[in-house]
């Protein structure tokens, strides 16, 4: 069986909904994550991380967007508004990670006007552990790196933004 994410809310390529864009920097969303489902993970997951991930921001280093770490073995989803602040609708154990926004929860599209279509890139990863060992203000890409060397599967969901 593959191991793959799905959401209700979007499917692959398609534009995210407004209600999955951010309310800020102009973007007029609602900042809303969204609903997602997952099958198929590989035998010996311990654990699953999620990322979202914006690799056309025009920072030189892409946008880190949602962090979401040690979401247990027995998951397989999680609700729409789960990377509201303070995680209440997260697994039990489940914890959010710093974005690029400087905050700890889900942030959602917000590209530059008249930037074109950015990718937002929903990562899924099945990992050999059930916790990482990262301190509480590890940026995302300090959670990527503890993430690649736990890795032992995973699961891709893309979908479209631009303004």
């Amino acid at each position: 069986m593959a191991f793959v994410l799905r959401s209700p809310n979007f499917n692959e390529q398609d534009s995210l909904p407004k209600e999955q864009v951010h309310h800020a920097m102009g973007a007029g969303g609602q900042n809303v994550s969204p609903e997602l489902t997952w099958s198929g993970a590989p035998a010996g997951t311990k654990s699953f991380a999620l990322t979202m991930y914006d690799p056309d921001a025009p920072t030189g280093s892409g946008w880190w967007h949602w962090v979401v770490y040690d979401i247990p073995a027995s998951a397989t989803g999680l609700p729409k508004g789960a990377g509201a602040a303070g995680g209440a609708q997260l697994p039990q154990g489940a914890r959010q990670g710093r974005t690029d926004f400087g905050s700890k929860e889900y942030g959602g599209a917000a590209p530059p006007p008249g930037h074109g279509p950015h990718r937002y890139i929903f990562t899924l990863y099945a990992l050999n552990t059930e916790k990482l060992d990262v301190p509480e203000d590890a940026s995302a890409a300090y959670v990527g790196f503890m993430i690649h060397f736990a890795k032992i599967g995973e699961a891709k969901l893309s979908a479209r933004y631009e303004r």
